[in-house]
């Protein structure tokens, strides 16, 4: 288990001594008769209550050292802990050599260093008409900043922004800590997910401000096509509302729909960008990202955004002086066969994991992936006899063969299931002959 030393862990597998018993004042200062005057912040504890370390951290101290079995974390979306994802060596040597030499340990500007911004800038043109210049990029600490900035500074009272279903859950607990309502709306399945257009117009109203797409999309996989980005931009400028697209995923396909950025629709609607390179080089630990504006029609400078952008990252963390520095040469010099080895590795996965599961009922899995680092998977609670929902279904796995899978409900879909297939095949193999023992135990007797 050496190598998942960085990910979460059981409270049996940590250094941390037994709980000592500590006596409680909750009422007196120094012995006096006064209360404490202060408390912390519930606001904060809602947030996180929807967060996947949030709900990974529950799965894990399900586990039980006495199952004897080793713990298999495919909860989680870190590939970087495993041998056979390692990052590119440009990207290693880019580091060090912006580490060596010394013109990197300064203070940098809130937007970002020049040369990092210009890079990104450069990097995104090749694939769009609507060229961004270094003013039009924003530096952020990895994407999670880029999310929490665009969520507050769009935040304002009776707000509402546009989520999917199926959605990496920082953006709900932003939008709960900064108490801007969301509403989800449905991606299609049987329709190689797509985004359901006219769901979206019933569920908006005059306080949407923002509608978020992923793509490619975590967790489904799936890799949206030109026709259906054109229709969502249309949508988009119907409904007078930006669109935020989350674009880190971009290097990470493995399957037939190419990636099309929708940055290429800005003249229809104003897009802003949110990339980095923690999943296409497999650093996220790293944490390098970006905002782009994609705005030809200057949109976001009429309606204040980008002072307001700015105006926040003058008061928020930096990513790292060391990073922006390197970030030229990782975006410039990286070579191709890197991401071409990594994804045939994740394609390889995925073809194993997605047969493997056709003789596990219980889970579905309505697609083939061509994208990102998961297999999503409907759960068939008819199958199944003492078992509720995803929450259990994970909860009782955990326990009975220290197996972690996160629970759609994290995700905000009920009675799904996340298989992260970023991980040593020998793990998936594992993995798959513990889900069909804990489906053997657990599968209705009529159905046997």
């Amino acid at each position: 288990m050496s190598q998942h030393t960085n990910l979460l862990l059981p409270s049996f597998e940590t250094d941390q001594d037994e709980d000592v018993e500590r006596k409680t004042d909750t009422q007196t200062v120094n012995g006096g008769g006064n209360a404490w005057r202060f408390k912390g912040n519930r606001a904060a504890k809602e947030a996180a209550s929807v967060s996947i370390k949030s709900v990974l951290s529950r799965l894990f101290n399900n586990c039980r050292k006495d199952v004897k079995k080793t713990i298999l974390p495919l909860g989680h979306g870190d590939p970087s802990v495993y041998p056979c994802f390692k990052t590119s060596v440009d990207a290693e040597d880019a580091v060090a050599e912006s580490l060596r030499s010394g013109a990197a340990n300064s203070y940098a500007p809130g937007v970002g260093i020049l040369p990092a911004r210009r890079a990104v800038a450069n990097y995104l043109n090749r694939d769009l008409p609507h060229k961004l210049k270094p003013d039009d990029i924003f530096m952020t600490v990895g994407c999670c900043q880029g999310i929490e900035t665009m969520i507050h500074v769009l935040s304002c009272p009776k707000s509402n922004i546009l989520l999917p279903s199926l959605i990496y859950p920082l953006y709900y607990s932003h939008a709960i800590y900064s108490q801007v309502e969301f509403r989800k709306y449905d991606l299609l399945p049987d329709q190689d997910w797509e985004i359901d257009l006219q769901g979206i117009e019933a569920i908006a109203d005059d306080n949407t401000i923002a509608m978020v797409i992923v793509n490619p999309h975590n967790p489904c996989g799936n890799v949206y096509k030109y026709h259906h980005l054109k229709k969502v931009a249309e949508m988009a400028r119907k409904l007078g509302i930006m669109v935020i697209s989350d674009e880190v995923y971009k290097h990470t396909i493995y399957g037939e729909n190419q990636f099309v950025p929708m940055g290429i629709f800005a003249s229809i609607v104003p897009v802003v960008t949110l990339g980095s390179i923690s999943k296409g080089w497999l650093v996220p630990g790293w944490r390098i990202g970006w905002m782009a504006m994609n705005d030809p029609n200057n949109v976001f400078k009429t309606t204040g955004v980008l002072e307001s952008i700015t105006d926040l990252l003058t008061i928020s963390p930096d990513p790292s002086t060391i990073l922006q520095s390197a970030l030229p040469n990782i975006l410039e010099k990286t070579k191709k066969e890197f991401f071409e080895k990594k994804n045939l590795t994740f394609k390889q996965n995925v073809d194993m994991m997605f047969d493997a599961l056709k003789e596990i009922p219980c889970l579905v899995c309505p697609k083939k992936p061509e994208s990102c680092t998961y297999l999503v998977t409907k759960l068939d609670l008819s199958l199944l006899e003492d078992i509720t929902d995803d929450v259990d279904f994970c909860m009782k796995l955990a326990r009975e063969e220290n197996l972690v899978l996160l629970p759609g409900e994290a995700l905000g879909k009920k009675n799904w299931v996340r298989i992260s297939i970023g991980v040593e095949r020998s793990m998936l193999e594992d993995a798959f002959l513990r889900l069909k023992r804990f489906f053997a135990r657990h599968v209705k007797s009529q159905t046997t």
